[in-house]
């Protein structure tokens, strides 16, 4: 399956919160194509499913990593660095998204889905950056959301860190461009994960989304893993500061 968007030997994947439903598919296709994958999670049983289906992959590295702790995260970092050298793609998929009224939030709650949707992926960009630097060649793919531009109501924290995360993808586009190192962001629409757990009635969100859908099926993890593996890829190398929508042209913008 790699072979489609070239090798990724020698490539070493920073890519936190891998462990889920949507971050499964895309681990197992970068194993495939020759990758080193870093999985920073803290879900113990969606690790064991992960290292499950990978098999002993030599390639995969799973670190229980609390990504709230923005100091552990960076002695996590530096200690794998320092004894497996930097990284050429970092993945900033990890995500918190409580649902509730704005005005039920706590400053605290809100600055939590701040901390780990957002803060950690600067301290992984920031801890990846040199090495990419020096090499001439990097890749950063941001996660969002579709939320950032239909702005679901009770999801105001989640809503507003993606649309942080478009913003950091765009800053750091124009910045790292001159080393060779892009950065985009991808926005998945709906897929049926735990996530959907939120909704109270899912044969009716099921069919809302397909109706408003260009695209009449839901979507899949490997929708998701193809367009991760296109833009941590080479093939992808004038494509820098964009978000790419995955979700059967529900938005199209």
């Amino acid at each position: 399956m790699g072979d489609h968007f070239g090798s990724m030997d020698g490539k070493r994947v920073l890519y936190t919160g891998a462990a889920g439903g949507l971050g499964l598919p895309t681990t197992l296709k970068l194993l495939e194509a020759g990758a080193q994958v870093v999985v920073l999670d803290n879900d113990a049983k969606k690790i064991a499913q992960l290292e499950a289906a990978a098999d002993g992959a030599a390639g995969l590295k799973v670190v229980e990593c609390d990504l709230s702790d923005l100091e552990g995260l960076r002695a996590t970092l530096d200690g794998l660095i320092a004894k497996h050298g930097g990284f050429d793609v970092v993945i900033n998929n990890a995500a918190i998204y409580p649902s509730k009224p704005f005005e039920d939030f706590t400053l605290e709650e809100m600055q939590l889905v701040h901390r780990i949707n957002v803060e950690a992926a600067l301290v992984c960009v920031m801890a990846a950056l040199p090495s990419m630097k020096a090499k001439g060649w990097g890749r950063i793919i941001n996660v969002s959301s579709i939320t950032v531009a239909g702005a679901w109501d009770n999801l105001v924290p989640y809503v507003q860190s993606k649309a942080a995360l478009i913003g950091l993808a765009r800053g750091w586009a124009r910045e790292f461009g001159v080393y060779g190192i892009t950065v985009n962001a991808i926005a998945p629409g709906a897929f049926p994960t735990d996530a959907e757990a939120i909704h109270p009635d899912r044969v009716a969100y099921e069919k809302r989304i397909i109706d408003s859908q260009a695209v009449k099926r839901r979507g899949h993890p490997d929708d998701i893993a193809n367009a991760l593996m296109f833009l941590a890829s080479d093939a992808s190398g004038f494509i820098t500061g964009q978000t790419i929508n995955v979700d059967g042209g529900w938005i199209m913008k």
